[in-house]
Protein backbone atom coordinates (compact mmCIF):
# COMPACT_ATOMS: atom_id res chain seq x y z
CA UNK A 1 0.00 0.00 0.00
CA UNK A 2 1.23 3.39 -1.25
CA UNK A 3 0.71 5.90 1.52
CA UNK A 4 0.77 8.67 -1.15
CA UNK A 5 -2.18 6.76 -3.43
CA UNK A 6 -5.01 7.43 -0.58
CA UNK A 7 -7.07 9.66 -2.32
CA UNK A 8 -6.94 12.02 0.63
CA UNK A 9 -6.94 15.83 -0.98
CA UNK A 10 -5.13 16.86 2.29
CA UNK A 11 -2.43 14.19 1.71
CA UNK A 12 -1.68 16.14 -1.97
CA UNK A 13 -0.55 18.87 -0.27
CA UNK A 14 1.34 18.15 2.21
CA UNK A 15 4.66 17.28 2.00
CA UNK A 16 7.60 15.66 3.46
CA UNK A 17 11.18 17.26 2.78
CA UNK A 18 13.97 14.38 3.49
CA UNK A 19 17.64 15.04 2.94
CA UNK A 20 20.50 12.30 3.21
CA UNK A 21 22.56 13.08 5.81
CA UNK A 22 25.46 11.60 8.26
CA UNK A 23 27.69 10.80 5.12
CA UNK A 24 30.82 11.66 5.81
CA UNK A 25 33.46 9.30 7.41
CA UNK A 26 36.27 9.79 9.93
CA UNK A 27 37.78 13.17 9.21
CA UNK A 28 36.03 13.33 6.18
CA UNK A 29 33.01 15.60 6.54
CA UNK A 30 29.94 15.95 3.83
CA UNK A 31 27.95 18.64 3.50
CA UNK A 32 26.47 20.53 6.10
CA UNK A 33 24.14 18.18 8.40
CA UNK A 34 23.45 20.74 11.07
CA UNK A 35 22.09 23.32 8.55
CA UNK A 36 20.04 20.74 6.84
CA UNK A 37 18.45 19.62 9.90
CA UNK A 38 17.08 22.74 10.55
CA UNK A 39 15.52 22.72 7.14
CA UNK A 40 13.80 18.69 6.28
CA UNK A 41 11.36 16.84 8.16
CA UNK A 42 13.16 13.78 7.70
CA UNK A 43 16.86 12.54 7.94
CA UNK A 44 18.06 9.52 5.43
CA UNK A 45 20.91 8.65 8.17
CA UNK A 46 23.86 6.82 6.50
CA UNK A 47 24.54 3.70 8.42
CA UNK A 48 28.17 3.26 8.05
CA UNK A 49 27.87 0.64 5.31
CA UNK A 50 28.63 3.70 2.18
CA UNK A 51 29.16 6.28 4.95
CA UNK A 52 28.92 7.17 8.17
CA UNK A 53 30.71 6.16 11.22
CA UNK A 54 29.91 5.62 15.09
CA UNK A 55 30.24 8.95 16.47
CA UNK A 56 29.18 10.90 12.89
CA UNK A 57 25.41 8.31 13.19
CA UNK A 58 25.34 10.02 17.09
CA UNK A 59 25.78 13.12 16.60
CA UNK A 60 23.29 12.91 13.50
CA UNK A 61 20.94 11.46 15.43
CA UNK A 62 21.16 13.62 18.51
CA UNK A 63 20.66 16.66 16.30
CA UNK A 64 17.84 14.81 14.50
CA UNK A 65 16.05 14.18 17.77
CA UNK A 66 16.96 17.83 19.10
CA UNK A 67 14.76 19.08 16.26
CA UNK A 68 12.27 16.70 15.85
CA UNK A 69 13.07 15.27 12.60
CA UNK A 70 12.36 11.69 11.79
CA UNK A 71 15.24 9.28 11.24
CA UNK A 72 14.97 6.88 8.59
CA UNK A 73 18.08 3.90 8.12
CA UNK A 74 19.64 4.95 4.44
CA UNK A 75 20.99 1.39 4.10
CA UNK A 76 23.14 0.54 1.18
CA UNK A 77 25.32 -2.24 -0.56
CA UNK A 78 28.84 -2.52 1.67
CA UNK A 79 30.56 -0.15 -0.46
CA UNK A 80 32.25 2.85 1.32
CA UNK A 81 35.23 2.98 -1.57
CA UNK A 82 32.39 3.97 -3.96
CA UNK A 83 29.87 5.77 -1.98
CA UNK A 84 27.41 3.19 -2.43
CA UNK A 85 27.30 4.17 -6.40
CA UNK A 86 28.45 0.94 -7.27
CA UNK A 87 25.88 -1.25 -8.43
CA UNK A 88 26.86 -4.82 -7.17
CA UNK A 89 25.74 -8.75 -7.23
CA UNK A 90 24.77 -9.25 -3.90
CA UNK A 91 22.94 -12.97 -2.83
CA UNK A 92 19.72 -12.03 -1.86
CA UNK A 93 20.62 -13.76 1.87
CA UNK A 94 23.17 -11.53 2.26
CA UNK A 95 21.76 -8.42 1.28
CA UNK A 96 19.18 -8.68 3.83
CA UNK A 97 21.38 -9.39 6.51
CA UNK A 98 23.61 -6.19 5.40
CA UNK A 99 19.91 -4.36 5.23
CA UNK A 100 19.08 -5.75 8.89
CA UNK A 101 22.85 -5.35 10.41
CA UNK A 102 22.36 -1.79 9.74
CA UNK A 103 18.66 -1.21 10.58
CA UNK A 104 19.52 -2.50 13.85
CA UNK A 105 22.77 -0.45 14.15
CA UNK A 106 21.31 2.54 13.40
CA UNK A 107 17.93 2.23 15.49
CA UNK A 108 20.10 0.99 19.00
CA UNK A 109 22.04 4.67 17.75
CA UNK A 110 18.99 6.55 17.78
CA UNK A 111 17.60 4.82 20.40
CA UNK A 112 20.73 5.91 22.93
CA UNK A 113 19.96 9.41 21.64
CA UNK A 114 16.29 9.57 22.28
CA UNK A 115 14.82 8.46 18.87
CA UNK A 116 14.53 5.54 16.82
CA UNK A 117 14.72 4.42 13.20
CA UNK A 118 11.21 4.95 11.21
CA UNK A 119 11.47 4.63 8.35
CA UNK A 120 13.89 2.61 5.44
CA UNK A 121 15.58 4.43 2.46
CA UNK A 122 18.08 2.42 0.27
CA UNK A 123 20.88 4.47 -0.67
CA UNK A 124 22.08 5.04 -4.43
CA UNK A 125 22.76 1.71 -6.57
CA UNK A 126 21.18 -0.10 -4.28
CA UNK A 127 17.94 2.37 -4.50
CA UNK A 128 18.15 2.27 -8.14
CA UNK A 129 18.14 -2.03 -8.34
CA UNK A 130 15.41 -2.19 -6.02
CA UNK A 131 13.30 -0.37 -8.00
CA UNK A 132 14.13 -2.99 -11.12
CA UNK A 133 15.11 -5.86 -9.45
CA UNK A 134 12.29 -8.29 -7.58
CA UNK A 135 14.59 -10.16 -5.93
CA UNK A 136 16.74 -7.83 -4.35
CA UNK A 137 13.34 -5.75 -3.81
CA UNK A 138 12.61 -8.49 -2.28
CA UNK A 139 15.63 -8.82 -0.11
CA UNK A 140 15.49 -5.34 1.19
CA UNK A 141 12.14 -5.77 2.27
CA UNK A 142 12.67 -9.58 4.35
CA UNK A 143 14.99 -7.43 6.26
CA UNK A 144 12.84 -4.76 7.32
CA UNK A 145 9.84 -7.33 7.97
CA UNK A 146 12.60 -9.35 9.90
CA UNK A 147 13.64 -5.90 12.27
CA UNK A 148 9.77 -4.45 12.59
CA UNK A 149 6.95 -5.89 13.68
CA UNK A 150 3.95 -6.59 11.56
CA UNK A 151 1.51 -4.90 14.20
CA UNK A 152 4.08 -1.48 13.33
CA UNK A 153 5.88 -2.08 10.22
CA UNK A 154 8.66 0.36 9.04
CA UNK A 155 7.58 2.04 6.17
CA UNK A 156 9.99 1.95 2.81
CA UNK A 157 10.65 5.45 0.99
CA UNK A 158 11.15 4.23 -2.39
CA UNK A 159 10.03 5.54 -6.75
CA UNK A 160 6.18 4.92 -7.38
CA UNK A 161 5.58 1.77 -9.26
CA UNK A 162 8.81 0.33 -8.80
CA UNK A 163 9.87 -3.44 -7.50
CA UNK A 164 10.01 -2.53 -4.27
CA UNK A 165 6.57 -0.81 -3.69
CA UNK A 166 5.48 -3.79 -5.45
CA UNK A 167 7.66 -6.51 -3.29
CA UNK A 168 6.77 -4.46 -0.53
CA UNK A 169 2.52 -4.47 -0.98
CA UNK A 170 3.15 -8.41 -0.96
CA UNK A 171 4.37 -8.92 2.30
CA UNK A 172 2.24 -6.09 3.74
CA UNK A 173 4.96 -3.67 4.68
CA UNK A 174 3.64 0.20 4.00
CA UNK A 175 5.72 2.25 1.08
CA UNK A 176 5.86 5.83 0.36
CA UNK A 177 6.06 7.82 -2.77
CA UNK A 178 9.16 9.74 -3.22
CA UNK A 179 9.95 12.18 -5.76
CA UNK A 180 13.43 14.12 -6.36
CA UNK A 181 13.68 17.76 -6.68
CA UNK A 182 17.43 17.71 -7.75
CA UNK A 183 17.79 14.97 -10.02
CA UNK A 184 16.73 14.63 -13.75
CA UNK A 185 13.84 12.01 -14.62
CA UNK A 186 13.59 9.71 -17.89
CA UNK A 187 10.25 9.27 -19.39
CA UNK A 188 9.78 5.71 -17.77
CA UNK A 189 9.76 7.74 -14.67
CA UNK A 190 13.22 6.74 -12.99
CA UNK A 191 16.65 8.67 -12.59
CA UNK A 192 18.62 9.86 -14.93
CA UNK A 193 22.08 7.94 -14.50
CA UNK A 194 24.78 10.13 -12.49
CA UNK A 195 26.99 9.63 -15.85
CA UNK A 196 25.06 11.45 -17.88
CA UNK A 197 25.22 15.37 -17.88
CA UNK A 198 22.36 17.31 -16.60
CA UNK A 199 21.79 13.96 -14.14
CA UNK A 200 22.29 16.45 -11.06
CA UNK A 201 20.48 19.96 -11.08
CA UNK A 202 22.00 22.40 -9.02
CA UNK A 203 19.94 25.76 -9.33
CA UNK A 204 18.09 26.36 -6.62
CA UNK A 205 15.25 27.99 -7.93
CA UNK A 206 14.46 25.50 -10.70
CA UNK A 207 14.88 22.76 -8.38
CA UNK A 208 12.45 24.55 -5.86
CA UNK A 209 9.43 25.07 -8.93
CA UNK A 210 10.40 21.43 -9.63
CA UNK A 211 9.12 20.47 -6.09
CA UNK A 212 6.16 22.22 -5.92
CA UNK A 213 5.19 21.18 -9.59
CA UNK A 214 5.67 18.10 -8.10
CA UNK A 215 4.10 18.11 -4.90
CA UNK A 216 1.04 20.03 -6.49
CA UNK A 217 0.56 18.90 -10.34
CA UNK A 218 1.74 15.56 -9.34
CA UNK A 219 3.90 15.43 -12.40
CA UNK A 220 7.88 16.46 -13.57
CA UNK A 221 9.26 17.35 -16.92
CA UNK A 222 11.90 14.68 -17.71
CA UNK A 223 15.36 15.25 -19.74
CA UNK A 224 13.61 14.80 -22.73
CA UNK A 225 10.79 17.64 -22.43
CA UNK A 226 8.43 15.59 -22.15
CA UNK A 227 6.38 14.68 -18.58
CA UNK A 228 6.13 11.61 -16.45
CA UNK A 229 3.75 11.25 -13.26
CA UNK A 230 5.80 11.17 -9.99
CA UNK A 231 2.69 11.16 -7.69
CA UNK A 232 4.53 11.07 -4.04
CA UNK A 233 4.22 12.13 -0.29
CA UNK A 234 7.83 13.01 0.08
CA UNK A 235 10.60 14.86 -2.04
CA UNK A 236 14.25 14.77 -1.46
CA UNK A 237 17.26 16.97 -2.02
CA UNK A 238 20.65 15.76 -1.92
CA UNK A 239 23.08 16.35 0.87
CA UNK A 240 26.10 15.91 -0.86
CA UNK A 241 24.85 18.20 -4.00
CA UNK A 242 27.28 21.07 -3.82
CA UNK A 243 25.09 23.96 -2.30
CA UNK A 244 22.84 21.87 -0.74
CA UNK A 245 22.03 23.89 1.85
CA UNK A 246 20.51 26.75 -0.91
CA UNK A 247 18.44 24.52 -2.42
CA UNK A 248 16.79 23.14 0.52
CA UNK A 249 16.41 25.88 1.89
CA UNK A 250 14.70 27.52 -1.78
CA UNK A 251 12.60 24.41 -1.60
CA UNK A 252 10.97 24.68 1.78
CA UNK A 253 10.65 28.11 1.21
CA UNK A 254 8.50 27.35 -2.40
CA UNK A 255 6.62 24.88 -0.91
CA UNK A 256 4.97 27.25 1.76
CA UNK A 257 4.57 29.92 -0.42
CA UNK A 258 2.75 27.70 -2.47
CA UNK A 259 0.62 26.59 0.44
CA UNK A 260 2.11 23.11 0.65
CA UNK A 261 1.99 21.40 4.35
CA UNK A 262 5.64 20.71 4.93
CA UNK A 263 6.02 17.77 7.44
CA UNK A 264 6.94 14.43 7.79
CA UNK A 265 5.26 11.14 6.66
CA UNK A 266 6.09 9.23 10.15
Amino acid sequence: MDLADRGDRQMTYMMDLNADLGEGYGIWRLGDDLALLDLVTSANVACGFHAGDPLIIRRTCAAAVDRGVAIGAQVSYRDLAGFGRREMEVDPEELCSDVLYQLAALDGMARSMGGRVSYVKPHGALYNRACRDEEQAEAVVAAVTSFAPAASPLPILTLPGSALTRMAARHGVPTVAECFADRAYTPEGTLVPRRRPGAVLHDPEEVAARAVRMAVEGVVTTIEGGEVRVGARSVCVHGDTPGSVRIATAVRRALIDAGIVVGSFT
